[in-house]
């Protein structure tokens, strides 16, 4: 999993170094852990990663069970539905987005990619792994690295995680 360090505020950079990608150790997964990244609004990210850790104790080894909780929650609490953020979720098993809107989505190929940026990371990425060899964190950092060249709204100072 990667994530630019792109923080913008209308049309303003307000920071370039900001990590939007997570390792949550000793959840989930056993000692491999669960990877969450993280875009839109900041505080609500933060606020909604909370209540996936929380969602993911009760069912550490299923993060679809977290990640449709978290779902759930999110689309039909008042002040959650507020939130502006989206949310993709990862182990050795799957990866997940989750929305505000009630969707967790599995990519067929695994590849999701969410932000400003997410389509040319997307593309980027189905590329290198239609056509390369590359291993998975340099995938994702070459179609970070694409979308950053790109999107204004994103930067090529990458973090990529890997489990």
């Amino acid at each position: 999993m990667a994530g630019d360090g792109q923080v913008t505020l209308g049309e303003v950079v307000a920071k370039a170094d900001a990590v939007k990608v997570r390792k949550l150790e000793g959840l989930g997964a056993g000692a491999a852990g669960v990877l969450v990244g993280f875009a839109g609004a900041a505080a609500d990210a933060f606020a909604l990663l909370e209540r996936f850790e929380a969602h993911l104790k009760d069912s550490p080894e299923n993060i679809k069970k977290a990640a449709v909780e978290l779902a759930k929650q999110w689309r039909t609490d008042r002040v959650m539905r507020r939130l502006e953020s989206l949310l993709i979720v990862a182990d050795k098993s799957c990866s997940l987005l989750v929305s505000g809107t009630g969707d967790v989505i599995e990519p067929t190929d695994g590849v999701l990619a969410i932000g400003s940026g997410g389509s040319y990371a997307t593309a980027a990425a189905r590329a290198l792994l239609r056509h390369t060899e590359t291993s998975m964190p340099e995938m994702c950092r070459n179609a970070m690295e694409v979308a950053g060249e790109l999107c204004i709204y994103s930067n090529t100072n990458i973090t990529v995680l890997d489990l």
